[in-house]
């Protein structure tokens, strides 16, 4: 990570500049990019290195940005009220985690779902929200809609790198490293004297943060928050599409993943039924025959690449035998 952070933190830095030389549409469609992005890589921490497959993390992409407009509604100001909404969110996340993380498997997966709808029917009853008509952070409508636009987008990047940068940080530290034997074998690991379920949880509270930040990001942007969006299980089908086709078990591969949803939304989006039908198309090939995505088929090109231009190592030639006289 040492050696490749100046290429990243001059990379953030082109990207951040974008705002100065595109347009307004290209703005937005590079936003929702970053949003998909930092939900795959968060998903894929989760359940790639610590084997924790969540089907409720838009529990906590909904969470944050209803902290978000509670916050506000009670006086405070817009962005520092999105930030904080996130941190409340991760909170959130901290308690759950006493419960689900009790839970294996399946029973682990059902149990984030079924939290992710308790959570969404509260929120509705909030008379702040209004049920399914929703509401609008509308504090952000006194920002004028260019200098909005940018700092929707600066959002958006500002906190992907920032999970990178730490979730990079933890996959090399003591932590990353049990959290990978976690993933291989969770008892085999408890054997020899990691900690599991202090392990997960961190974890499961990074991931719940990120996907919050991921939460009031998209909020910044859309500026609408209606329930069955913002708690819409499509978010975490989104996280998984994304996380197996670019790379389950791979720190960049959920990157790749979510650069591929983008262009297939960008080019077949219009096709409607049709378009769901070739992400499910998608995922099936990759599941069954390229289960370590396109990280994987990356890895496998590299190797093949270096085994090609290694040349041979010249034979030793054998000495003669002495013979006896």
């Amino acid at each position: 990570m040492t050696r490749h952070l100046p290429w990243m933190l001059a990379a953030a830095l082109a990207l951040a500049a974008l705002p100065l030389l595109l347009g307004a549409n290209a703005i937005d469609k590079l936003t929702t990019l970053f949003i998909y992005m930092l939900l795959a890589a968060t998903w894929g921490l989760l359940a790639g290195q610590a084997g924790l497959v969540s089907v409720g993390q838009q529990a906590f992409f909904g969470l944050g940005a209803y902290f978000a407009l509670r916050l506000v509604d009670g006086g405070w100001s817009a962005y520092p009220a999105l930030f904080a909404g996130a941190v409340g969110a991760a909170v959130v996340a901290w308690g759950l985690s006493f419960f689900v993380l009790r839970l294996k498997d399946g029973e682990f997966a059902i149990a984030t779902w079924v939290v992710a709808e308790v959570i969404r029917i509260g929120v509705m009853l909030d008379p702040l929200v209004q049920g399914e008509t929703g509401t609008s952070l509308i504090a952000l409508n006194a920002v004028e809609p260019e200098l909005r636009r940018n700092l929707g987008f600066w959002m958006a990047l500002g906190s992907l790198v920032l999970m990178l940068l730490v979730t990079a940080w933890l996959l090399r530290s003591a932590v990353g490293t049990a959290t990978r034997a976690i993933g291989e074998d969770d008892e085999a690991a408890a054997s020899l004297g990691v900690r599991v379920t202090p392990t997960r949880r961190r974890v499961y509270v990074l991931a719940s943060f990120g996907a919050a930040l991921a939460g009031v990001a998209w909020l910044a942007s859309a500026i609408t928050f209606l329930p069955r969006t913002n708690f819409g299980v499509q978010w975490s089908v989104l996280m998984l599409f994304m996380a197996l086709v670019g790379g389950l078990r791979s720190q960049w591969g959920p990157l790749l993943g979510a650069l591929l949803l983008f262009v297939l939304q960008e080019s077949l989006g219009h096709l409607g039924a049709w378009y769901l039908a070739g992400l499910g198309v998608v995922a099936a090939v990759f599941a069954l025959w390229l289960p370590r995505g396109l990280a994987g088929v990356w890895d496998d090109w590299r190797a093949r690449r270096a085994l090609a231009v290694t040349p041979l190592s010249p034979s030793v030639p054998s000495l003669p035998r002495s013979s006896t006289p």
